[in-house]
């Protein structure tokens, strides 16, 4: 606790002051954080003094909280481009990330338990700096570090992605992503990358993680002209946690023309743990896009889950214990481009009479957009079915091919959209195809 109160008071997070009449002060609380060897014997008890951030009013303590999260498809789109290139990803991680905001607001705080200054214990502590807990501290990291990186030169793509700075001079290209107190670096020079972590230490207490070998529970293998990101660890905690480590494997996910209803026999008896389990599955699809379509439909069922539910959940382990070691793989290719795919079902949803829709977007030699949903559009035909789907895609085309744009590589040609309906392509080639489409709304026309 009195390192933890040292690093507060040499960061300067506050001033002691006099409370203003009418203000009553945040609380805070000390909360510990048992840290372990190797050997999982404990090592010591980490203190954290945290502001009492539920107690923060609208309009009194905070305006804005909002701060940005990095987008899968950019990361995605970050390592297929180094891997086209033979660059290798670098990561940082900043030290006491929510210490290094500047508080615009004015928040005061009650002195930490058993800190108080003697002579001052009627005083209260006028934050000066964020501080874990509060709503803002995120928002106010984001904006001191950006700040920063523009200093730097690092021009801001915030329209489309709000977590991607890029520093170009002259042949030198440096990509930079944030989350949170990870930043995710890749370059064309190496020894210029070293300049930028340099000039990022002067201002942050960072470490240097060396090449990027897992970023956000994903485990990234680089070679020198490959990049491989999978979850074979987290694969295997989890069978390990649901008691599925030695089940037999299966060579799909789910069963041919599966349609689950709400009613799949009595109410499970586990709902938290059907939660548990699909929530879980769900943070996979972040390297396996082949379970996108199996997870979003039984995501439908989170709220009532049945009987009939979980022996599918269970088959989704088993699929996995036999892809395991399945990895996405960027590497170099002649031509590197972006292509789409769209496709649906057809009355996907026997209750609702709707479907769902997917597509998936490849750049250069892998994946790096995909998406699985149902849509609430009532349709009458496979043919809008896929027109509308087709639409979709499309959003995500262009939104990709903007964030290609900020990161120099521009697409020469048009991206090309493959859909396996004739009469959906035909439409889109012409939306005045036939007078019994006049219901379909026409923003999907944008395709």
């Amino acid at each position: 606790m009195q390192k933890a109160y040292d690093a507060l008071i040499k960061n300067g997070t506050w001033k002691l002051v006099d409370l203003p009449l009418g203000t009553k002060p945040i609380g805070c609380k000390w909360v510990y954080k048992n840290k372990y060897k190797v050997d999982g014997s404990l090592d010591k008890h980490k203190a954290k003094l945290v502001a009492k951030g539920f107690a923060q009013k609208e309009g009194v303590h905070y305006e804005d909280t909002f701060a940005p999260i990095e987008k899968w498809a950019t990361i995605r789109t970050l390592f297929a481009l180094a891997a086209q290139n033979g660059w290798k990803a670098h990561q940082m991680d900043v030290k006491t990330t929510f210490f290094n905001g500047d508080l615009k607001d004015n928040v005061f705080m009650s002195q930490p338990k058993g800190f108080a200054m003697k002579g001052h214990e009627h005083k209260v502590c006028k934050l000066v700096k964020s501080l874990y807990g509060l709503k803002q501290a995120l928002r106010a990291w984001y904006e001191k570090l950006t700040e920063h990186l523009l200093k730097l030169n690092f021009k801001h793509y915030d329209l489309n992605d709000a977590t991607l700075f890029v520093k170009k001079v002259n042949k030198t290209v440096v990509y930079l992503v944030v989350y949170l107190d990870d930043l995710l670096m890749t370059r064309n020079n190496e020894s210029y990358i070293s300049s930028i972590k340099k000039e990022l230490r002067k201002s942050f207490e960072m470490t240097h993680l060396g090449y990027v070998q897992y970023y956000l529970g994903i485990e990234v293998t680089q070679h020198p002209k490959s990049i491989f990101l999978s979850q074979k660890k987290y694969i295997g905690d989890l069978l390990n946690r649901f008691g599925m480590k030695e089940c037999n494997p299966l060579t799909t996910s789910m069963e041919q023309k599966l349609k689950l209803t709400s009613i799949e026999g009595k109410e499970f008896e586990n709902a938290t743990k059907y939660r548990q389990l699909v929530g879980s599955l769900n943070y996979l699809t972040t390297t396996k896009p082949n379970i996108s379509f199996i997870i979003g439909i039984l995501s439908r069922f989170m709220q009532n889950p049945c009987e009939g539910h979980w022996p599918t959940t269970k088959r989704v382990l088993r699929y996995l214990k036999g892809t395991q070691d399945f990895e996405i793989k960027y590497t170099q290719v002649e031509d590197f481009s972006l292509i789409g795919y769209s496709n649906s079902d057809f009355d996907g949803d026997k209750e609702a009479g709707l479907y769902t829709s997917r597509y998936a977007m490849s750049l250069g030699s892998g994946a790096i957009s995909w998406r699985s949903h149902k849509q609430l559009v009532p349709t009458n035909s496979t043919t809008e079915v896929e027109y509308v789907v087709a639409a979709e895609a499309t959003k995500e085309i262009v939104w990709l091919n903007k964030i290609l744009e900020d990161l120099q590589v521009k697409q020469v040609q048009s991206t090309p959209l493959m859909i396996d309906n004739t009469s959906a392509i035909k439409l889109a080639k012409n939306p005045k195809f036939h007078d019994r489409t006049k219901h379909i709304n026409t923003k999907y026309d944008l395709v």
